[in-house]
């Protein structure tokens, strides 16, 4: 177990990954004393480090023999391992919004919605060469991309329209189509439409879909009863169409990932008395893989385990090709798999049937744990700071519209579907307040499908969702820059919008809620978290100075300084202090550096 520090003068990384000799399996019983390193170790001369200049880690991605590093600017670093080399390559693609890597493909989301990927299942002459699969949709309004998930063999595309596509090998059927009249394609094929979220994995031929009616939909390989469709359709081997699964366990799908012999599903139950709580189940094959019980199981049955207390809940997992990881809110690092490798000493066992909990060195947020993130590999696993963050207003308000936790006005369409959405960014995204009225009414002709579209659009003002659909609302809709809608907010004097109070010394300054999770890491993480009181918490503020709280509140809402108030040394010591209480979002324009 070795722990990194990504170097960058006050600003490191926590990243701890488990192995040795190049990424082997965990350590399970007592792991090395971890060390701190510049990571990469053998290229710390500073004209080749390739992390100099990079920012905090937002994500990372593991598969057969590469990793790739994604930072909060937008830009992402791929690391090869093989016996001989190790290698460091920025990857020359701005604007990175997500990635997904397997062992034989790689796949890269910009946030204007394009998808850049390379591989053996998209370009066999040329594997190392990036192409835009997104442009090569057929259906040209329908080329924005909203999510990208990697098979092992096969790339999904999730597009703004909430459509499912696919691109690469079917032999197994992972397009969800006959293979034996489609072996594979080079252009993304349509898959299905109503779709909420694409699963798959580094090391997985089979994928599942979760369509707008909360349904699961599998293909692809199921020698092992991996998609959970029972032990008689086990015996097929290969599901060559989407197919139906039952008998899933009753709750909201969280995240679903896919190994090569087993798949592991994070489902949370919704008590209105209780914080919300997740448990885990799993189907496959057990004698390979981390399946966390002791018998296979072909329908997914939850996993259970001494090592899950009725006050733990779990935060993260991550499926690697034989074993799964998993953290718990009371940072309990929890493994389960095959761990076989000759390479690592002192292990209890060769095979980790069994949940095992993993001794962890000390983190450095450990008041955040919620902020650390797992990836699995086949050799490899890590463990990762990062904390959540905003990088652009626009996206952060489609997100807020898919959250329900604060939704207070609901919308039926034409189907007697309802919606649900956030009165507060309604009454100011939209010309007036009566307008609500006129907008219901348009919500009620469309279908389920384009009043999502109009809504991401009326919060983000992205009239590239649907320009047709956005030609229709366009008489409603106030115009202005999201910015501007928020300082509209922070002049109203209406008090009932305003929900969390914030108390200093000689005053109490109230906010609405969704602001600040718009606006600040710690209170997303107050207000989201799984695991945190969501109550009307009053936070002292005690050290700030009135007129530099006033500075704070009136950037919360409009990312500009207010011009009336004069700027002395004592003010700038004090607004180091509050952007380290607010964790303000980092890819805006730094406020302190602002204001010197």
């Amino acid at each position: 177990m070795i722990k990194i520090q990504f170097a960058k003068e006050n600003q490191l990384n926590d990243v701890i990954f488990f192995g040795e000799n190049s990424f082997r399996f965990p350590f399970l019983n007592e792991p090395n004393k971890p060390r701190s390193y510049y990571f990469p170790r053998t290229e710390r001369k500073e004209k080749k480090y390739p992390f100099k200049n990079e920012k905090q880690i937002k994500y990372i991605s593991c598969n057969e023999s590469r990793t790739i590093f994604l930072f909060e600017n937008s830009k992402a670093v791929r690391y090869t391992s093989t016996f001989l080399t190790d290698n460091y390559k920025k990857i020359q693609i701005e604007q990175i919004k997500k990635i997904s890597s397997s062992s034989r493909n790689e796949a890269i989301l910009t946030y204007e919605g394009n998808v850049f990927a390379k591989g053996t299942c998209i370009n066999l002459q040329n594997s190392d060469q990036f192409i835009n699969i997104s442009s090569l949709i057929e259906d040209t309004n329908d080329r924005i991309i909203q999510d990208v998930t990697c098979g092992m063999t096969s790339i999904y595309l999730l597009t703004s329209n909430q459509n499912a596509y696919g691109i690469g090998e079917n032999y197994l059927g992972q397009l969800g189509f006959d293979s034996e009249t489609l072996k594979e394609t080079e252009k993304p094929i349509l898959m299905m439409e109503n779709v909420s979220k694409i699963f798959s994995g580094s090391f997985a031929k089979n994928m599942i879909l979760l369509n707008s009616n909360q349904e699961l939909f599998g293909c692809g390989y199921n020698q092992f009863g991996q998609l959970g469709l029972g032990e008689s359709r086990r015996k097929e081997g290969k599901i060559q169409k989407l197919t139906k699964i039952q008998n899933i366990p009753k709750g909201k799908i969280i995240d679903i990932q896919c190994g090569f012999f087993h798949s592991i599903m994070l489902i949370e139950n919704q008590n209105q008395n209780e914080n919300p709580k997740r448990k885990l189940y799993s189907c496959g094959d057990y004698q390979y893989n981390g399946l966390g019980k002791d018998e296979d199981t072909y329908e997914f049955t939850e996993i259970k385990s001494s090592l899950f207390e009725n006050d733990d809940n779990i935060l993260d997992f991550s499926v690697g090709k034989y074993h799964t990881l998993i953290l718990t809110s009371k940072a309990k690092l929890i493994f389960f798999g095959e761990n076989k490798s000759d390479h690592i000493k002192n292990l209890n066992t060769k095979n980790g049937i069994i949940p095992i909990q993993i001794e962890l060195p000390e983190l450095r947020f450990n008041e955040n744990i919620s902020d650390y993130h797992l990836s699995c590999g086949l050799n490899s696993s890590f463990i990762y700071y990062s904390p959540p963050s905003f990088p652009n207003l626009e996206e952060d308000l489609i997100k807020l519209f898919r959250r329900k936790e604060f939704c207070d006005i609901s919308f039926k369409t034409e189907n007697g579907e309802i919606i649900e959405a956030h009165k507060l960014i309604l009454n100011y995204r939209l010309k007036d307040q009566n307008q609500i009225e006129k907008f219901k009414e348009i919500i009620s002709k469309k279908s389920i499908k384009e009043s999502n579209q109009i809504f991401e659009m009326i919060y983000s003002n992205n009239s590239k969702i649907n320009p047709k659909l956005y030609s229709e609302i366009k008489e409603i809709i106030n115009e202005e820059r999201i910015n501007e809608t928020m300082k509209r907010i922070y002049l109203n004097e209406n008090e009932n919008e305003k929900d969390f109070i914030i108390e200093r010394k000689e005053k109490q300054y109230k906010f609405p809620k969704l602001i600040l999770i718009m606006r600040s890491e710690l209170y997303r993480g107050m207000f989201l978290s799984v695991t945190e009181d969501k109550s009307n918490k009053v936070t002292d503020y005690s050290e700030l100075s009135n007129k530099s709280f006033q500075l704070f509140e009136y950037w919360i809402y409009s990312n500009q300084i207010k011009d009336e108030i004069q700027i002395t040394q004592e003010i700038l010591e004090e607004i180091k202090i509050g952007i380290d209480y607010f964790q303000l979002n980092e890819t805006n324009p730094n406020l302190f550096d602002l204001l010197i």
